[in-house]
């Protein structure tokens, strides 16, 4: 089940950073920490996380996602499901030893984050 968790509850929104310019694994890492927290925490802990490469880039997405879900406090949204599927891959040379080339892969991720509401939760009117 790498990459698809069950969902807690039913999907409000949805954000996606497609072709970023770093390998999944990186993403992987930190969107681990964060999957099935509320948007409130996912965003205090990532504030605590020191991974200056993936961060920034999660930071800005799930604050996407939360103002995609038209909900006016959406700390109480859970972050249902995250996934980050690689990309193309750049492929470049760089010269070796005794004439021979090493190949230099440039990979690139597509990040998904899907925020649910709370079981039990819902639209209080």
């Amino acid at each position: 089940m790498a990459g698809k968790k069950r969902i807690v509850g039913e999907l409000v929104s949805k954000a996606t950073a497609r072709f970023q310019p770093m390998g999944p694994r990186k993403i992987r890492f930190v969107a681990d920490l964060i999957r099935g927290m509320t948007v409130a925490e996912a965003q205090t802990k990532l504030s605590l996380i020191h991974r200056p490469s993936a961060v920034p880039l999660l930071k800005g997405l799930l604050s996407a996602a939360a103002a995609n879900s038209g909900h006016t406090n959406s700390d109480g949204l859970i972050i249902g499901r995250i996934w980050a599927d690689g990309g193309p891959t750049q492929k470049r040379w760089r010269p070796r030893a005794f004439g021979r080339a090493g190949r230099i892969r440039k990979r690139s991720c597509h990040v998904t984050i899907e925020l649910t509401e709370p079981v039990g939760g819902g639209k209080e009117a």
